[in-house]
């Protein structure tokens, strides 16, 4: 428990998941030591062991009066970590070492761990929109169908890391069926079937894909993109389009900005939030909550 005097001391928790990118975490432990092992810090590094621990360490945070927490990992431990802070003072902090890291990508948090350890440090903050879906939260993208498959077979891939993502992705794409899907935005009905259709608070899935190129992430709205399957001769073009923020271009994608969705479902609809892979057995509402996370940024 933190028991210094928190007018001098800044009281920081570094929750670092072990295993996220594929990466050993002994390095950064060390720079994060020598960065806040001083006078002006009281620290506090914890390592999750099984899913959601990362939640129970975060709310632990909070009875503690902790000032800062920090999710050292990827999207997933970003997830967990942060939903236990929705509606606190408490700032949240990223420093990414996953496979993708789209939210910091999209926050212009440097990749580079020293440059991301200097953000912590001068704790420029601003509020984002987090958004909820059924009982859980989503902080950067959920999502249905062809990357929902793909979030489930990476789970229980054995190795991580953005090339086994890629391999998923050539693997199962060419077999990949559309899916039929049924929305409820604005009290009207949308039936569309569809090789994906995603649930954005920020701009990409990670590694600077974009599927939400005009996504805010504190405008109280969430980015409903639906893409249709394409024609394999085509997936350079819409790849191009991904990763240079252009897919609004294409007549394979359609965008709806909301403040909430129903969607229509029967049982066993493979889903995923912020990467980690779920499935839903009844209908699934989402919903924006404005402005309740406080994050740091560049």
């Amino acid at each position: 428990m933190v028991v210094t005097d928190k007018k001098s001391k800044t009281n920081i928790m570094f929750i670092i998941n072990p295993i996220s990118g594929g990466k050993e975490k002994t390095e950064i432990e060390n720079k994060i030591r020598n960065a806040f092992e001083t006078l002006n810090y009281n620290i506090q590094i914890e390592y999750p062991r099984h899913k959601n621990h990362a939640t129970e360490i975060a709310k632990k945070s909070i009875t503690e009066k902790y000032d800062v927490v920090v999710a050292v990992g990827g999207d997933g431990t970003v997830n967990e970590t942060a939903k236990a802070l929705i509606g606190t003072n408490i700032l949240f902090g990223i420093i990414p070492t996953g496979s993708g890291n789209g939210l910091a990508r999209f926050l212009k948090i440097s990749m580079r761990q020293n440059k991301a350890i200097h953000i912590i440090k001068n704790r420029n903050t601003i509020k984002i929109d987090t958004v909820k879906i059924n009982d859980e939260y989503f902080i950067n993208i959920a999502g249905l169908g062809f990357d929902a498959l793909i979030g489930h077979l990476f789970a229980n891939y054995g190795k991580r890391g953005f090339i086994s993502y890629l391999r998923l992705i050539l693997k199962e794409y060419f077999q990949y069926k559309n899916e039929n899907y049924e929305l409820v935005i604005d009290n009207k009905s949308i039936k569309v079937k569809a090789l994906l259709v995603s649930f954005a608070n920020s701009s990409q899935f990670g590694n600077e894909a974009h599927i939400a190129p005009l996504a805010l992430i504190n405008d109280g709205l969430v980015d409903v993109c639906i893409l249709e399957k394409f024609p394999w001769w085509k997936s350079f073009f819409l790849a191009f389009l991904l990763y240079t923020k252009g897919l609004t271009r294409s007549k394979y994608y359609s965008l709806i900005k909301t403040e909430k969705v129903l969607v229509k479902n029967t049982q066993n609809l493979k889903a995923h939030i912020d990467g980690d892979p779920i499935t839903f057995n009844s209908d699934i509402h989402i919903v924006v909550d404005p402005s309740s996370l406080n994050i740091i940024i560049p």
